[in-house]
């Protein structure tokens, strides 16, 4: 009988099923995550500074931008924008006392954005709120120019 036993459980196919998954399919994680990635990529340039400016051109090398750094835009109708925030007519002053220094206690960078359209004594009047508030370390930003003028 015992053998009898033996022989109905294997008939019964008990054997002959499948042990349960223990690992994960990680394919469609790595999908949606390549994706993020390039998403990431393609819209980071555009979230650096959301001020739309047509820059002027230049050959001048590219500078390393830095997290303790501030910009400064002037849009083509002489509006002033610090990072992406407006700064309201004559309050410029007080906008630039509020940024103080870094968090290291050195002087924050400031990075000069301006319209190609502006007249030159907006932006010298940008720049000299900015020397007298303490900024000596100003960066022009322009576009790239494969052509010398």
């Amino acid at each position: 009988m015992a053998m009898g036993l033996a022989s109905s459980r294997r008939g019964s196919g008990r054997r002959s099923r499948r042990a349960p998954m223990a690992e994960i399919n990680v394919t469609p994680f790595v999908d949606v995550m390549l994706v993020l990635l390039i998403i990431f990529m393609v819209t980071a340039p555009l979230l650096a500074v959301g001020v739309p400016i047509d820059l002027p051109d230049s050959r001048a090398n590219p500078v390393e931008q830095t997290p303790e750094q501030v910009t400064v835009s002037i849009d083509g109708e002489g509006r002033i924008y610090i990072d992406d925030s407006p700064v309201e007519v004559g309050g410029f002053p007080e906008a630039l006392a509020a940024i103080g220094s870094g968090a290291d206690g050195q002087q924050r960078k400031i990075v000069l954005r301006g319209d190609r359209t502006l007249d030159y004594g907006r932006v010298m009047a940008v720049m000299g709120e900015l020397n007298r508030a303490g900024f000596t370390s100003i960066e022009l930003v322009t576009s790239g120019s494969v052509t010398p003028p």
